[in-house]
């Protein structure tokens, strides 16, 4: 929006020019994101306490240190991140592009579908916020209707060669500029906006047709949930997310380039480059969250902020084609949310329990380890997890 109000003046003071380029909006988003965080955060976390009075209630079969350290914080923290992700991208981004608002719709709509739940749970002082079917149902239909436009930007924008994605180009110029040149005569397959990229292979795709849709719908709604079931510890879901938010702000900014992701064997994705600025965004709102979400946190994210920004996560994956990536560098998400199947299932054939306490993040406190040891150790191997996803954007 800034680009947008100063462009007039850029041939009188040139170096309005620097707003052309992502990396330098990306870097302002960050900034920007982290100063609203810090400012409005904790008048924010005043007002949740105020209205909230008990806060969030604490499952009584979880560690009893919870009982003790936890009780009466509010939740509804992800507002925070929400503002700041939400005005710093508002700012910094280029707003002619649609993928920056298929993202922020599916964040606003995993957001509210979260602050509802966690609305519940408050005001009921229970763990029963919205049922599990009516709230995978809402989900569904967000993350279908999301894969849909985004597989309909992709079908307009198979790209018949080099194409010259400006940073703030308006797509239907860049549609119009694309065309076979001498060092890039071959046409991407038809099908390229129905099938997905597959890690360490260049060049090749996974024609899934028709089931792309439901594909896409299972990838944003997974990532959401496997995000709000990390989030159960000070800090634990804030700084994997932030990983994960980099790690995929140097996949859009790759990809979104031509000569990047040709050099790199990767799928060119036009228009996804400027996805770098929100997840900038993203950084900047996490860092400015975790002022105040550090052990002891004076705010919990609650579903309001886990949904919401593994949604972000997921329906970037999928505009980026880099769904299976996720999966990697998500690993720890991963790792979670298959601790819970695995308890559940097993519990269910022979009425025992694999884990002392699922999400695995449970199952070591109840070992006897600190909270701030599990969730230093588990950032640790988020970081591992985002290193080898970001592997496969050469090993091809």
């Amino acid at each position: 929006m800034l680009y947008v109000l100063l462009e007039p003046l850029k041939e009188h003071l040139h170096f309005l020019n620097l707003f052309r380029y992502i990396t330098f909006r990306a870097g302002c988003a960050i900034v920007t994101a982290l100063a609203i965080t810090l400012i409005f955060g904790a008048p924010m976390i005043r007002w949740l306490r105020q209205r909230q009075g008990k806060g969030q209630p604490i499952r009584e079969d979880g560690p009893q240190t919870h009982l003790l350290t936890k009780k009466g914080t509010p939740t509804m923290g992800g507002l925070i991140v929400w503002v700041a992700l939400f005005v710093s991208t508002l700012l910094w981004a280029d707003l002619k592009n649609p993928y920056v608002w298929v993202v922020l719709f599916v964040a606003f709509a995993y957001g509210g579908l979260g602050f509802l739940d966690d609305y519940m749970k408050v005001t009921k002082q229970k763990h029963d916020g919205l049922s599990g079917k009516a709230r995978l149902a809402v989900e569904f239909v967000v993350a279908g209707i999301a894969v849909a436009i985004i597989s309909a930007l992709h079908a307009a924008q198979t790209p018949l060669g080099h194409a010259d994605w400006g940073p703030l180009t308006p797509l239907s110029e860049t549609i119009a500029s694309w065309a076979p040149t001498a060092t890039n005569p071959k046409p991407v397959a038809p099908d390229y906006h129905t099938s997905v990229a597959v890690p360490f292979l260049s060049n090749y795709m996974l024609p899934l047709g028709g089931l792309f849709i439901f594909f896409g719908m299972f990838v944003v709604s997974g990532a959401a949930n496997a995000v709000n079931l990390t989030d159960g510890l000070d800090g634990l879901a804030i700084v994997p997310v932030m990983i994960a938010g980099l790690s995929f702000a140097a996949i859009t900014y790759l990809a979104g380039n031509f000569k990047y992701a040709e050099y790199l064997g990767i799928h060119f994705t036009p228009g996804t480059g400027e996805l770098t600025v929100l997840l900038g965004a993203l950084l900047g709102a996490g860092m400015g969250f975790l002022w105040y979400n550090a052990p002891p946190a004076a705010v919990f994210m609650g579903d309001t902020g886990s949904l919401a920004l593994g949604g972000l996560l997921g329906v970037i994956a999928v505009a980026a084609k880099h769904e299976f990536a996720l999966v990697i560098i998500g690993g720890l998400f991963v790792l979670e949310t298959l601790s819970v199947m695995i308890q559940v299932g097993w519990f269910k054939l022979t009425k025992k329990r694999v884990f002392l306490m699922a999400p695995i993040h449970h199952h070591f406190e109840k070992l006897g380890w600190a909270e701030s040891t599990v969730v230093i150790r588990f950032w640790i191997v988020s970081v591992c997890f985002a290193l080898a996803g970001l592997a496969t954007l050469k090993l091809r």
